[in-house]
């Protein structure tokens, strides 16, 4: 799996399916089972096996958060949308 890829010219569905791999590498390199995972999130086995397979096309951002929480990473969201710089008109 090659990380840097560009998510720009990917469709949803393509991201969607990108980030659950890549959640399920972490969670492997953690040595975690899904349901160890599924408890941690508190969600169902199911959910992290959909998502884990890109078929969790409609997770709820709750959800989602759970999960990054569960692995770890949820500190991690900061740079999605990194906060902005001073503006330099104001």
């Amino acid at each position: 799996m090659i990380y840097n890829d560009s998510f720009t010219s990917k469709s949803a569905t393509e991201i969607i399916r990108l980030l659950g791999q890549r959640f399920r590498d972490y969670r492997l390199r953690m040595a975690l089972t899904q349901a160890e995972v599924a408890t941690r999130a508190g969600v169902s086995v199911l959910t992290v096996v959909k998502f884990e397979s890109g078929r969790a096309e409609n997770v709820s951002m709750r959800t989602f958060l759970s999960l990054l929480r569960s692995i770890g990473s949820l500190g991690d969201m900061a740079d999605v949308l990194p906060e902005l710089p001073p503006d330099p008109y104001a």
